[in-house]
């Protein structure tokens, strides 16, 4: 396959980080009075060719470390995390012609890591469960500021949050997406995912030594 250098890629998605480009013979663009024209008369200055390859180097990878974070919280496993990782990585850089650029990387990513998580329930003929919704589970603190404190308790008590809970929270007050964001990567009406936030704020503080729900 040629790239937009000119050169061949080895396009197999595990090889994105270390493809192999054989150059070819460079393009000829013809100018005014045709002659060659190697510098856009807009800018003045020669065109950045950026590969498909680089884009998703450098729009989505700086998003990894935030993303193993959350996968961790969701599977309180560290392998399990990066199983989870690796595979939403790899769905994206498959799926990343069809990104639009310019909108919102980060929510599509984690949008990808839901939908993985939820084909690894479908898989083990389990689910991430609304009816734990209605359970009393443990838990973690509300708001930001809470969150924001860290610490062993504080860890443990999100940990005991029911998984459909537990991720709503997380990415309210850890990821910091807004209610619409939350909305379209869980794939659940806005106000769901207001009422998992809610409920799942609750159990935070009545797990560490607040009021009762």
């Amino acid at each position: 396959m040629m790239d937009p250098e000119g050169g061949v890629v080895n396009e197999r998605p595990e090889n994105f980080r270390g493809r192999v480009r054989i150059p070819a013979a460079p393009r000829r663009t013809r100018g005014i009075g045709g002659g060659r024209a190697p510098f856009s008369r807009r800018e003045g200055r020669p065109r950045p060719v950026v590969d498909r390859d680089q884009r998703f180097e450098a729009e989505a990878l700086p998003h990894l470390r935030s993303l193993y974070g959350t996968a961790y919280r969701m599977t309180r496993n560290a392998h399990d995390a990066e199983d989870l990782v690796q595979e939403t990585f790899l769905r994206a850089y498959r799926a990343f012609d069809r990104f639009a650029a310019g909108t919102n990387i980060r929510a599509w990513l984690y949008t990808i890591l839901h939908r993985v998580r939820t084909d690894a329930f479908r898989r083990s003929a389990r689910s991430p469960s609304t009816v734990e919704l209605l359970g009393d589970g443990p838990a973690v603190p509300p708001p930001q500021d809470a969150l924001a404190r860290g610490g062993e308790d504080l860890e443990r008590a999100l940990q005991g949050l029911p998984e459909a809970f537990r991720t709503a929270v997380i990415l309210r007050d850890v990821e910091d997406f807004t209610y619409e964001e939350i909305a379209k990567i869980l794939a659940v009406p806005i106000g769901t995912v207001m009422s998992r936030i809610h409920r799942g704020r609750a159990l935070l503080r009545q797990a560490l030594g607040g009021s009762r729900p």
